[in-house]
């Protein structure tokens, strides 16, 4: 478990991060029209208070193996462009109302613009890869560029797994099938391939940037547990999102797997119609009687408990993962930050 000062360490290094990130991404925004609708709408999401995680991870790697963070600046750029595309897109799928302590794009400007601004991120994304070929060469830009391209594939298809299992009601998951989807939607672009590509640039390539695989995937699925669990019991101005906005959407985290798995026949029929009411329709005494369920049944301190024993998998990967390199500020943070994800309140 991370105490405070380790927590205050882990922050501040994502904070230096990010700094690093935002004033590279900043540079390839443009600036010419259309702005109002479009160009100046871009930096929105970015300039909020996000974490900075992905492109952290991407950095620190390519440090604690040696290379040199301006290297890896480009591609974690890319990939925190990309995160916030799919946060615009998230947003309007699932109907939220709030991103990081403001009103989603898609609710302060329409759902057309925000969604047309998640498009022009996708492309806006790709500039920094096309500059790598001046920093990296053509190999290796190209080697990063796959692992772009199979992030992205990889979240989508985990995207569409979730967005499925609530548009036909599906009732009948298991964990494994939890952990699957959040593997794809969650994993590889949170923590599998920042570490993948900060690896490669930093070794030129050398890397088997398979031995990270495992290491992100426990770390990612922890990350995303707390997520959940920080959806319904949060505080709301530290959270930035809508509380229980994933009882509202009907998201089959694992919290509710749980339930499903739990509660009587009789619960489960209310619970199947609950879930099968169209999110407008849904009323505030059903969701306050979901939560008294998820309490009857210990379900999010459930989830808490597999968040940690991830969590726990997830540091004995990283001793696999990072064998051999030498102590640094870098491979610190890394190793820090596996259970500052799971106990942060943000």
């Amino acid at each position: 478990m991370a105490n405070a000062s380790t927590y205050d360490r882990v922050t501040g290094a994502l904070e230096r991060y990010k700094s690093l990130t935002m004033q590279t991404l900043m540079a390839y925004l443009p600036s010419r029209e259309p702005k109002r609708y479009l160009y100046d709408l871009v930096p929105s999401y970015p300039q909020r208070s996000g974490k900075g995680f992905r492109p952290g991870l991407c950095i620190s790697t390519c440090g604690a193996f040696g290379g040199d963070a301006e290297l890896a600046l480009n591609s974690a750029v890319a990939i925190e462009i990309f995160h916030n595309a799919f946060l615009i897109h998230d947003d309007v799928e699932d109907g939220s109302e709030y991103r990081r302590g403001k009103a989603t794009l898609h609710v302060e400007h329409g759902i057309p613009i925000a969604v047309n601004v998640g498009d022009a991120m996708n492309v806006l994304s790709l500039r920094p890869l096309m500059e790598n070929i001046g920093l990296l060469g053509p190999e290796l830009t190209w080697v990063v560029f796959t692992e772009i391209e199979h992030m992205v594939r990889q979240s989508v298809e985990g995207q569409a797994m979730e967005l499925g299992w609530v548009r036909d009601n599906v009732c009948d998951l298991a964990e494994e099938d939890y952990l699957r989807m959040t593997l794809k939607k969650t994993c590889w672009y949170t923590c599998i391939h920042p570490c993948r590509i900060g690896a490669l640039i930093a070794t030129g390539g050398a890397v088997d940037a398979d031995r990270f695989n495992r290491f992100g995937y426990y770390m990612g699925a922890a990350f995303q547990i707390q997520d959940d669990i920080l959806n319904l019991t949060g505080d709301r101005r530290k959270y930035g999102k809508e509380i229980g906005g994933d009882i509202r959407e009907g998201k089959r985290t694992l919290i509710l797997i749980h339930l499903l798995g739990r509660c009587t026949e009789g619960e489960k029929d209310r619970l199947r119609r609950f879930l099968a009411t169209p999110r407008p329709q849904r009323q505030e005494k059903d969701v306050r009687w979901v939560y008294r369920l998820l309490a009857k049944y210990d379900c999010i301190e459930s989830a808490r408990r597999s968040a940690y024993q991830l969590a726990g998998a997830a540091l004995r990967e990283f001793h696999v993962a990072y064998r051999g390199l030498p102590d640094s500020e870098d491979k610190r943070f890394i190793e820090n930050i596996i259970f500052y994800m799971i106990e942060r309140k943000i």
